[in-house]
């Protein structure tokens, strides 16, 4: 749960996008006329490694330059209104801020054309960063390099070496052949590509891939090597050789899926996870926002939602502590989803319990479970109970399909939970029909649901000391 601060230096772009329709060729030239039906402009390049962490629930601080130009205006605008501070955005006169336009008709990209300035940026902008961001506070640092001019070779090397001084690790996204500008860092993510034409190696098998990772950490002074290969996953080199196959199901789209795996890169080692944690994490997200067209990002949420889908996730995972569940009940309702919240003690799980949790999944779109801790549990039933301790019945609750997460408490009633929760509906079994249902104030609905007769824990006791 920790929220990392994470520096993004890197280059700011406008993806200007014209939605439009082709229903005829111009009689003025063979092309086709778009009729423009919607205009759009978003965060790009670094912009979308911003917005990944943002989405990921990191801090976010941005260094890098722009242009005077109306771009530049609406790339700090942006920002600002994303909660990103702007201390340490230079304005450089003269200089075109990226801009790529894309028209678009029928799913299909027309043509793209560019305004911007790819010359490096001056060495008083150079200055002007590093100065800025010599004071802040912050876990770990992503260079986001488009070759448009900011990460110059002498700026880069500057904030390697200060990344080093700090004892902060700095993953840098690469471009171009001559990678000898981030000799030093902690990490580089090339796809195979670009690992081809730095190494001079062509990559047709596994013995060559590894050749290729060797190469880079030896010829550039590299901790760590990952080299993304598209629908084969991603190769890790650390200490050893490491391949984590694809886990995409279906891919509508590549646009920005290398910014999402920096930044889930980042945002993963920043909170504590080792590199190949980091990039089963990250190859998860790649998944997520293939599946989406654009240039998308991927919440923690629906990164456990996806690995749940692919039947990957340990149910101990869906056990969740009330800091964990509040971020991600806020990410559900941002989505449109409908929650449904019920407790109990679940002390030893018989068919009446799951039939009353199948049927309160089917009220909404996830099940959030909360569970009486031992504790509790001994003060409501007295000494003798529980039967099985709470982490045994939150997992056992967890492995269930119907059940998304689960959330022990500690109180007599759940309503610090729901306060946390909120949920849109709170289900209750029918005995509390005519009794004040703790929480209905909090959530917009409730409902009931009969127990099974004859079926409860109570009796199961009876039977068993008999």
């Amino acid at each position: 749960m920790k929220k990392p601060s994470i520096l993004v230096v890197g280059d700011l772009m406008c993806d200007h996008y014209l939605f439009g329709k082709v229903e005829r060729i111009s009689p003025e030239a063979p092309v086709q006329v778009v009729e423009i039906e919607k205009e759009e402009t978003l965060l790009g390049g670094a912009g979308n490694v911003i917005n990944n962490l943002l989405a990921l629930g990191a801090n976010v601080e941005v260094a890098s330059v722009v242009g005077d130009d109306e771009c530049g205006a609406w790339l700090k605008n942006r920002l600002s209104k994303k909660g990103i501070k702007l201390d340490h955005i230079i304005t450089q006169n003269g200089r075109h801020t990226s801009k790529k336009t894309r028209v678009i008709s029928s799913n299909q990209q027309i043509v793209r054309f560019d305004k911007e300035s790819k010359d490096n940026i001056s060495r008083q902008s150079e200055e002007d960063i590093f100065n800025r961001i010599n004071d802040i506070e912050i876990d770990i640092i992503l260079l986001s390099d488009y070759a448009k001019g900011v990460l110059t070779p002498n700026l880069t090397k500057k904030l390697i070496n200060f990344a080093k001084e700090k004892n902060i690790p700095i993953f840098v996204d690469p471009k171009g052949s001559d990678y000898s500008k981030y000799s030093g860092a902690t990490l580089i993510t090339p796809n195979k590509k670009e690992a081809q034409i730095a190494t001079g190696i062509d990559i047709t098998n596994d013995n060559e891939l590894i050749k290729a990772g060797n190469a880079l950490k030896e010829r550039f002074d590299l901790k760590n090597v990952i080299i993304t290969l598209s629908e084969e996953g991603m190769a890790i080199f650390d200490k050893d050789f490491e391949k984590i196959p694809t886990v995409a199901k279906e891919v509508y789209d590549v646009t920005g899926a290398g910014d999402t795996v920096l930044a889930t890169l980042g945002y993963g080692v920043a909170t504590g996870l080792s590199l190949s944690e980091a990039a089963r994490l990250a190859n998860l997200a790649a998944g997520v926002v293939v599946g989406k067209v654009g240039s998308a990002t991927a919440t923690l949420s629906e990164i456990e939602e996806y690995k749940r889908s692919l039947h990957q996730e340990s149910s101990e995972e869906a056990i969740k502590n009330f800091d964990a569940i509040e971020n991600i009940t806020d990410d559900l309702r941002k989505k449109g989803k409908k929650i449904v919240f019920t407790n109990g003690c679940f002390d030893i799980l018989h068919l009446g319990h799951v039939k009353y949790l199948e049927k309160s999944k089917k009220m909404g779109d996830v099940l959030i479970v909360g569970v009486n801790s031992d504790k509790s549990v001994k003060r409501l039933k007295g000494e003798e109970r529980p039967i099985n301790l709470e982490y045994d019945r939150a997992y056992i609750l967890s492995s269930l399909e119907c059940v998304d997460y689960v959330v022990i408490f500690d109180e007599d009633t759940p309503i610090e939970l729901i306060k946390r929760v909120k949920p849109d509906i709170l289900v209750k079994g029918g005995d509390y029909r005519f009794k004040k249902v703790v929480g209905s104030d909090i959530a917009k609905e409730v409902r009931f649901v009969d127990f099974i007769d004859g079926k409860s824990t109570t009796k199961i006791v009876e039977r068993i000391k008999n």
